[in-house]
């Protein structure tokens, strides 16, 4: 038996000045699952204020970190895929570009650009993972070597930021040439005698750790990012063992000599222009 009964049936509350809240206003650290203001955490970079989380950002956001001002010249801006095999998986490759350029608003997974790092003058080539991954395809490969033509006419330090799920699988061959090509151009740099620092971000996978990911004249990176050339899932099934904690992070590559030093983000400016003016002298 129940206390109460309804003294009229069909009585619904009303809900027409009921306010809807807006998309985007928080954000969820994906490691704790830490809930905070998407204002504050931009504010803090992109990093967690909890657990110290560095979430992935794209060009946009470390062009406005790093540039003076935010002020910078973009290079080489319109260059855009070609379709040289014609490929078409679950759809055309064509129809892929165009979707991920109007989604992302880039024009392919890298921009490159030249501006001052406190007043260093430098260039900078950076990868967006939100474009189909960050994969290296012929664009990629070609803006980043225009990036160190310039930098070699300027003679000032070219400062890559890799963040890539490897290689284009919609370019194949075309694809894997870059990895000669880019490391090639970097050669020239390191004759000429101008420094060349590679930060690596989560994650640097596949043919990009294979080639000028690895090459700076310093190999530094964010904390815990994912690097290395196939993920731990693939490697674990390949060799049929475990694997040690925390492999394939940066804190591991770290450990076992693969990069120089962790540098967090809000110390990154900071870090970058002392190592620039080091190496000016």
């Amino acid at each position: 038996m129940s206390w109460f009964k309804r003294a009229k049936s069909g009585v619904q509350t009303p809900t027409k000045d009921k306010k809807e809240t807006p998309e985007g206003l928080w954000y969820k650290c994906r490691s704790c699952k830490h809930v905070m203001p998407s204002e504050d955490h931009s504010g803090n970079l992109w990093v967690c204020e909890n657990c110290g989380f560095h979430e992935r950002i794209g060009s946009i956001e470390y062009f406005r970190i790093l540039f003076d001002d935010n002020k910078f010249t973009e290079l080489n801006r319109n260059l855009s895929s070609g379709d040289p095999l014609k490929f078409e998986d679950t759809k055309k490759y064509t129809d892929r570009l165009n979707s991920s350029q109007k989604k992302t608003g880039l024009v392919d997974a890298i921009r490159t650009a030249s501006g001052k790092i406190e007043g260093n003058q430098v260039v900078i080539g950076c990868m967006d993972f939100n474009f189909i991954g960050g994969s290296m395809g012929s664009v990629v490969g070609e803006k980043i070597a225009r990036a160190i033509d310039y930098s070699l006419k300027k003679k000032v330090p070219f400062i890559m930021i890799s963040k890539s799920g490897g290689a284009r699988m919609m370019e194949a061959a075309f694809s894997l040439m870059q990895m000669a090509k880019t490391s090639a151009k970097l050669s020239l740099l390191a004759k000429a005698g101008i420094p060349y620092i590679s930060l690596l971000t989560d994650p640097t996978t596949g043919g990009v750790t294979a080639s000028y990911a690895m090459l700076g004249d310093l190999n530094i990176a964010e904390p815990g990012a994912l690097i290395g050339f196939a993920g731990p899932r693939v490697v674990k099934e390949t060799i049929g063992k475990d694997l040690p904690e925390g492999f394939q992070t940066s804190e591991f590559l770290l450990e076992h000599g693969f990069l120089d030093y962790i540098v967090e983000r809000k110390e990154l400016k900071s870090n970058l222009a002392k190592l620039l003016k080091l190496l000016k002298n």
